[in-house]
């Protein structure tokens, strides 16, 4: 076939035979993967360190939802509510419920309100009463305040420390109830047993 006018000037390149084929070579495909690569490096680990902080900021609002269950409860039922965690400390889970026998742990029998699984193994919880620590509990009377579960009139207030690596959430109860999230690295006001 011969090349000819068409009285519109020469034929383009991509109409000839001898044009070359598309496609990448083996270097522009050996370029990208390294490209990929490195940025994958660079991005893991703060895809981990994002992942961490969504994963305790979760632990935090399950934590302040089950406080705050607990002490409309209260209110709602007319006495006391109380939530304490489901083993010797709060990593093992927590739950809500009426304590009829007084010992602050919730037993068969007792009626359950709520319960939270246990956390993953890298989050720790401690917390810090104004009447000791020993065994763990938050209670809440009718009138929505944080209380002694000896005594509905006894004030106990404090705070609920979540802690992920260096990341730390604190949960702040004050002797009327209310909870309050803040981060102790950028809040001047957020340590101490209680506001």
């Amino acid at each position: 076939m011969s090349r000819r006018s068409s009285g519109f000037g020469p034929l383009p390149p991509a109409c000839t035979t001898a044009g070359r084929s598309a496609g990448i070579t083996l270097i522009e495909l050996l370029t990208v993967l390294a490209i990929a690569g490195v940025l994958l490096g660079v991005a893991a680990p703060s895809f981990h360190q994002s992942l961490q902080r969504m994963r305790l900021q979760a632990a935090t609002n399950d934590l302040q939802a089950a406080i705050d269950l607990t002490r409309s409860q209260a209110i709602t039922r007319g006495g006391q509510v109380l939530m304490a965690p489901l083993g010797d400390e709060w990593q093992s889970g927590w739950a809500v419920f009426l304590d009829h026998n007084g010992n602050r742990r919730p037993d068969p029998g007792e009626p359950l309100l709520y319960r939270h699984d246990p956390l993953p193994p890298d989050i720790s919880i401690t917390s810090k009463f104004t009447s000791g620590n020993a065994p763990a509990y938050l209670a809440y009377n009718a009138a929505g305040r944080t209380c002694s579960a000896a005594s509905s009139l006894t004030a106990r207030w404090g705070t609920i420390s979540l802690t992920q690596g260096n990341n730390t959430r604190n949960l702040k109860i004050n002797m009327l109830g209310r909870v309050r999230v803040c981060d102790p690295a950028t809040s001047d006001d957020c340590s101490g047993a209680a506001d």
